[in-house]
């Protein structure tokens, strides 16, 4: 596979926690490549280093040793301003707790990582984004006003408006009734069909991973398994 072809090149990747008798290694040599364009799920047992791997990925987190690029950028010769300044511009974040301002509106919660780097929406791509999650009637609406499902809603817009490389989504259905989760993986599976977005997800669901091209599994910190999904 080519680089232009990979969203995120992942190689010899460790993470270890603590020294010495407190040591942990959360990640045990990682190597592995998302492609561009498609949906990954990524799974294991508590503990298995799946979110260490995602935070390390999405630039949360350092990783003690390995390469990693994103976009085709280095990570690690990143200073900690420019590290900050490409989650904003090529990363988008959707987690299980929403992480919505009180104070904001719906539209200006969507809009706000483009605020803070000086930028305006795609009105085209705002439009379709608001349409696709059906928010129109709710972006005068604050947080409090709306349901947790709305709320994911406007988190995965906010994730999508800055046209980011990849998404980064972690347990995001797991705050959500069965309803809910299952009209925001439609629209995460939409948005790699029609969008071309890059997608990867931590679930313990099964039934998330579902809505996937394919599914990693971790198991104390090393890859276990690696498999197209059927959907």
């Amino acid at each position: 596979m080519t680089e232009t072809a990979s969203a995120i090149v992942v190689r010899g990747l460790t993470k270890v926690y603590g020294s010495g008798e407190t040591e942990v290694a959360a990640l045990r040599g990682i190597d592995v490549t998302f492609r561009r364009g498609e949906f990954t799920a990524i799974m294991g047992p508590s503990g298995s280093g799946k979110s260490t791997l995602m935070h390390c990925a999405a630039g949360l987190d350092r990783p003690t040793t390995g390469r990693l690029l994103l976009d085709g950028t280095d990570l690690a010769t990143l200073s900690d301003d420019a590290l900050t300044e490409l989650r904003r511009d090529r990363i988008g974040f959707v987690f299980q707790a929403f992480n919505l301002l009180p104070t904001l509106t719906a539209l200006e919660n969507i809009t706000l990582p483009l605020d803070l780097a000086g930028r305006r929406a795609d009105p085209r791509l705002l439009d379709r984004l608001v349409g696709t999650l059906k928010l129109d009637d709710r972006l005068g609406h604050r947080p409090g006003q709306l349901s947790g499902g709305q709320q994911q809603r406007v988190a995965c817009a906010r994730a999508l408006i800055t046209g980011p490389a990849v998404v980064f989504a972690d347990e995001p259905t797991g705050a959500l009734d069965s309803g809910s989760s299952a009209e925001l993986l439609r629209f995460l599976r939409t948005s790699v069909d029609e969008l071309g977005q890059t997608i990867v997800m931590v679930t313990h669901d099964t039934a998330a991973a579902d809505y996937a091209d394919r599914v990693l599994l971790l198991s104390d910190g090393v890859l276990a398994g690696d498999r197209s999904a059927v959907r």
